[in-house]
């Protein structure tokens, strides 16, 4: 069945109706936000979602670990042009080469940039000066890296040394602007919202880098400082969806203690289903720029910062519209049910509607009933309508005069 506008109800609700003979596809409800999807109150198979992929995260990180890269764990980088005697110099000619020279494979070999300003990167553990020598000779042996100068030479390869302590350094200051940010942003939203809310969403929040840690542990992407920034600014995103979400029950849900329409879990999925198309569609919106940064900076760049920076903002964004939807929400429903306020009033409408069945199965009308008088009174209004309708009266004619045509 399709659905169609019919206005608006008293509590600021848009009423809806079926068109006969037009199916209700899944397209329509999305776009209509009808409630036709019960995010709330299948909330326990969500719970049980998300714990499972907590779980899994978790167990991840204690037995397979990350894999830091130099910045944390400190090494040798060597850098040389990609261009060599030879012709094109690949990322597997530089790990045998370093593998000749050393006896065991380099922790990681990569092409940055494209054309002639392309050049290998090799990364690994630190290094002694005699060992980069004879690294850097042996390159140039097998390699003939071309410098500047258009000529090969051992000096167009360059090395540098990582001390971990500064990828420590980064981390803690992570940390500390973690903190921070978390802070801040239950004060904001017990402020702006309360603190039910503001919990919600911070429960929301530790979730998104939980599982955004936890895939890239289970993936093997290599953790840098571009990965911890990046993942600080899908802390935005996720919050930002979670509090358009919440602003929308904050809406539906205005003086509903006073009200026996729907209980608070009721209005909140019917705000997120109000609301489940823009998160859809500002999540696309999002990941186009991110996969363009993923393809452009490091497919055709090579650039392995862009590489880290867009594959944290991938996880993000589809960890933190996923939380936000299916975790934020459902958990402000259970903290706000903690309520005897709110139990109190779902217990009302459990009530009201009860009485309903029992008065439309006896056929009883209850004057008390504000939706059933006034159902009752368009029932007499659209009576009193068709029996106003005037009949067609023939026209009284004069005793002893004949009906019919006149004799001439």
């Amino acid at each position: 069945m399709g659905v169609e506008e019919l206005g608006r109800d008293a509590d600021g609700d848009m009423k809806v109706a079926a068109k006969p003979g037009k199916k209700d596809s899944i397209f329509r409800r999305l776009y209509v936000g009808s409630g036709a999807f019960d995010v709330v109150g299948k909330r326990k198979r969500w719970y049980i979602f998300f714990s499972a992929l907590v779980l899994v995260c978790l167990a991840s990180m204690i037995f397979r670990g990350f894999n830091y890269g130099i910045e944390f764990e400190g090494g040798t980088q060597l850098q040389m042009p990609a261009n060599g005697i030879h012709g094109v110099i690949t990322e597997d000619q530089a790990k045998a080469s370093f593998e000749k020279a050393l006896g065991h494979p380099a922790a990681e070999t990569q092409k940055v940039g494209t054309g002639d300003a392309s050049t290998i990167q090799i990364r690994t553990e630190t290094l002694d000066a005699a060992d980069v020598a004879k690294l850097k000779q042996t390159l140039f042996q097998d390699l003939g890296p071309i410098g500047s100068n258009k000529q090969p030479s051992v000096q167009a390869i360059s090395d540098s040394a990582v001390s971990a302590s500064w990828g420590g350094e980064i981390s803690q200051k992570a940390l500390i602007a973690l903190i921070v940010f978390l802070v801040a942003v239950v004060i904001f939203l017990a402020i702006y919202f309360d603190l039910r809310m503001a919990s919600a969403a911070l429960v929301s929040l530790l979730h998104d880098i939980f599982v955004t840690a936890g895939v890239y542990s289970l993936i093997g992407f290599e953790v840098t400082p571009a990965t911890v920034i990046g993942l600080l600014t899908i802390l935005g995103f996720s919050l930002y969806d979670t509090v358009v979400v919440f602003d929308k029950v904050r809406e539906n849900t205005r003086g509903l203690l006073g009200l026996t329409r729907r209980t608070f879990g009721e209005a909140a999925n019917l705000a997120l289903n109000q609301t489940l198309m823009r998160s859809f569609n500002t999540a696309f919106i999002a990941l186009l720029p991110i996969l363009g940064l993923l393809i452009v900076g490091y497919v055709l760049l090579g650039s392995g910062t862009l590489q880290d920076l867009a594959l944290v903002q991938l996880t993000g964004t589809i960890v933190g519209v996923l939380s936000s939807v299916a975790l934020a929400t459902p958990l402000l429903v259970d903290f706000k049910m903690r309520d005897p306020k709110y139990r109190q009033q779902a217990e009302r409408v459990q009530q009201r509607r009860a009485n309903q069945e029992r008065k439309a199965a006896s056929g009883d009308f209850d004057a008390s009933d504000d939706d059933a008088l006034a159902a009752e009174l368009r029932k007499e209004k659209a009576y009193a309508a068709a029996s106003s309708v005037p009949a067609r009266i023939q026209k009284q004619r004069p005793a002893g005069k004949p009906a019919g045509k006149r004799k001439r």
